[in-house]
């Protein structure tokens, strides 16, 4: 339970079209990454039964212990029945909410099913019955800096009349050559004030919202790239010519079925280096291309998404037009793409002292993630990643890029990395992309990899043919400073990611074993977990250097560092071969690194138990409160990460090598996007030392 209130934010606007869900997205993870528990409640909600998908998105960010019924008031119906019952019952519904939580962003209603302007005045009402500041949220586009101002102005009557306090103000949806203005023209308020640009991203559909909106069916194409938004609609109608001169990135092509030469140009024009890469085509009328040419297309084999409609060329254009893309939590695209305009555009230092967040003294997984990206941007370093074939590594790419996280170099054959980046919708302009076997570099890595391999006989010739394989090329380029980290491992095997840099890059001075952490991000904190991913049964002294290597990464990453050296025995209760490899270990630790905290021999839940400990070894100050866990073998260690992370929800963020003199780390074959972006920063934290 909550001993205080939580802090609350109001996020309210006088109109739709706002992008609310925009900023609401971007102060939830501004206050996830302040504080512990952060929840989320919709005041006022639809009347239909179709959940409301703003609030599923804000949901699945939020890290209080709530669910959809809990997160909602009242309906529209409800409102319009009876607004002061509305009322009471959305403050008695709040209140079980905001118990559970430290911290609670309320999103106000959006101009559904309601025809009364004074819909802004009843949002601070309710703001005003909560004990809530409001963020008032205003639309930017088709308006001069001047309305924008006037609009604001209104809205603080409104907000005064109701005695509503406004902690900020946002203009959203701004033309991106006039934030400046715009924002110029909001200092006369009170308040600080902050511009958005319009991103035509965010609205724009997918190319699965337009096939349910046109009735439509998959006829051909890759279904991965269903999720790329449409930017443009286009009919057609015009001649092939007409319409490759028109072409656009992200365009669709409305054509009926047999249009043959407008299907063969469009898929075509796909596919063609010169020309854009295009989102999709939708095949209207009901009518199939004929046999002869569906056959030609079948042996193009198009990536590109084509849908097939009954809908006429008017009724098709026209659900199209209509149609706008939701923020929801199966788009990433845009949600990082919110996330991103927020950072860079909102101060969050500045909001959260108005809302008065409270201090933790919890990590949670949020927190240290966020924690994570703050660190490698406020530094950026240049990280190389090899697998530049894989879809995965792609798309975490673009989301290190469009958060400014680190600089990137891809490894691949340039032109069809960033087709397929386009595919993908997935935006890499800003990075640099290598093909090991045209690059520049070839022959002066060659030359290194033959002077640093020549006493085992290695020769010019056999060293340019090692060097074009992706990890060595990769970890030459960190050899050679040209990168400051690598990431790979994806679509690889531990092995092939790590063995050139035990031949290229080595070990650190003192340190002879390179082995790897696991960062465990539990519910309200963080822990190190080693050796988990690279040697199979450590000897004393390789425990020892993990031991201390583990302590050394843990305090890089906020962890203060408590080693737990584990076994099956705690104290001097045991013996054996196994409990003495781990007692020894304990022994050298001790004697290499006097500044450091270590227990062990010790179990498991002796280490992280106080009531355990007390009972085990009452007189440690490591068990109990251990932060650093030292497993004996690979076998325990890795068996043990994987049944916390499964069981106990754990996100497991790694492994983490160690003992490198440069920053290389290995990915997961079964990586996701996210855990390649943490593990991106991660080696960008790394790479900027001590």
């Amino acid at each position: 339970m909550a001993d205080s209130p939580p802090s609350t934010v109001y996020i309210a606007s006088p109109e739709g079209d706002t992008g609310k869900s925009t900023v609401a997205l971007g102060v939830l993870q501004m206050l996830c990454a302040s504080t512990a528990r952060v929840g989320v409640f919709r005041p006022i909600t639809r009347s239909t039964d179709e959940p409301d998908y703003i609030l599923e998105l804000l949901l699945e960010h939020s890290t209080a212990d709530i669910d959809y019924a809990q997160a909602v008031g009242v309906t529209y119906e409800q409102v319009h029945a009876d607004p002061d019952a509305a009322i009471s019952e959305i403050v008695m519904r709040f209140h079980e909410v905001a118990r559970v939580c430290d911290a609670v962003v309320v999103i106000g209603s959006d101009y559904t099913d309601v025809a009364s302007p004074s819909e802004l005045r009843f949002n601070a009402r309710i703001a005003v019955n909560l004990g809530a500041p409001v963020l008032l949220v205003v639309r930017g586009s088709d308006r001069t800096p001047e309305e924008v101002r006037h609009l604001v102005d209104l809205c603080v009557s409104e907000l005064d009349q109701e005695h509503a306090q406004l902690v900020a103000i946002i203009a959203n949806r701004c033309e991106p050559g006039e934030l400046t203005e715009i924002c110029s023209a909001l200092g006369s308020f009170e308040v600080p004030s902050w511009t958005l640009p319009e991103v035509p991203l965010l609205i724009a559909p997918t190319m699965a919202e337009l096939c349910t909106a046109v009735d439509g069916e998959m006829y051909s194409g890759d279904p991965e790239l269903l999720h790329r938004e449409a930017l443009k609609i286009m009919v057609g109608g015009m001649t092939a010519e007409h319409i490759l001169e028109r072409l656009t990135d992200g365009v669709v092509v409305i054509a009926p079925g047999d249009r043959s030469d407008v299907l063969l140009a469009v898929v075509n024009a796909h596919e063609a280096a010169g020309f854009p890469s295009l989102s999709g085509i939708i095949m209207n009328g009901g009518m199939l291309p004929h046999p002869a040419v569906a056959r030609l297309m079948e042996g193009l084999k198009p990536r590109l998404p084509i849908l097939r409609t009954e809908l006429g060329t008017y009724d098709t254009a026209s659900a199209a037009y209509r149609t706008r893309g939701r923020m929801s939590a199966g788009n990433p695209r845009k949600v990082n793409t919110a996330l991103a305009l927020m950072e860079q555009h909102v101060d969050a230092l500045e909001l959260l002292r108005r809302i008065a967040v409270p201090r933790t003294n919890i990590v949670t997984p949020q927190m240290f993630e966020y924690q994570l990206i703050e660190r490698a941007r406020a530094d950026r370093k240049r990280i190389v990643l090899p697998e530049g074939d894989d879809d995965r590594v792609l798309r975490a790419a673009g989301r290190v890029l469009q958060r400014k996280i680190a600089d990137l170099v891809i490894l691949g054959e340039e032109a069809g990395v960033r087709a397929r980046a386009a595919e993908l919708g997935v935006d890499i302009s800003d990075a640099e992309v290598l093909s090991p076997r045209t690059s520049g570099y070839l022959d002066e890595f060659a030359a290194e990899y033959t002077e640093l391999r020549k006493h085992k006989g290695m020769t010019i010739e056999r060293a340019r043919e090692i060097v074009v394989d992706i990890s060595y090329f990769g970890t030459m380029m960190v050899h050679k400073g040209i990168a400051d980290g690598m990431v790979s491992g994806a679509a690889h095997t531990t092995a092939h990611t790590i063995r050139p840099s035990f031949e290229i890059i080595k070990t650190v001075p003192g340190v002879s074993t390179v082995s790897s952490v696991f960062l465990m991000c539990l519910a309200d904190r963080v822990l190190a977990y080693g050796d988990c991913a690279v040697v199979p049964d450590p000897s004393s002294e390789q425990l020892a250097d993990i031991a201390i290597s583990s302590a050394k990464t843990a305090a890089r990453f906020g962890i203060d560092p408590r080693i737990a050296m584990l076994s099956y025995s705690t104290g001097e209760s045991g013996s054996g071969a196994d409990v003495d490899k781990v007692r020894v270990a304990t022994k050298l630790v001790r004697e290499r690194a006097s500044e450091l905290l270590v227990e062990g021999p010790i179990q498991y839940d002796a280490a992280i138990e106080p009531t355990v400990a007390t009972t085990k070894l009452p007189d440690s100050v490591v068990a109990g409160r251990a932060t650093v866990f030292i497993f004996p073998d690979l076998n325990t260690g890795n068996n043990t990460y994987k049944a916390v992370q499964r069981s106990a929800g754990a996100i497991a963020i790694g492994p983490v090598l160690q003992g490198l003199n440069k920053p290389v780390n290995d990915l997961s074959r079964g990586a996701l996007v996210a855990d390649i972006v943490n593990t991106v920063a991660i080696t960008a934290i790394q790479a900027q030392g001590e």
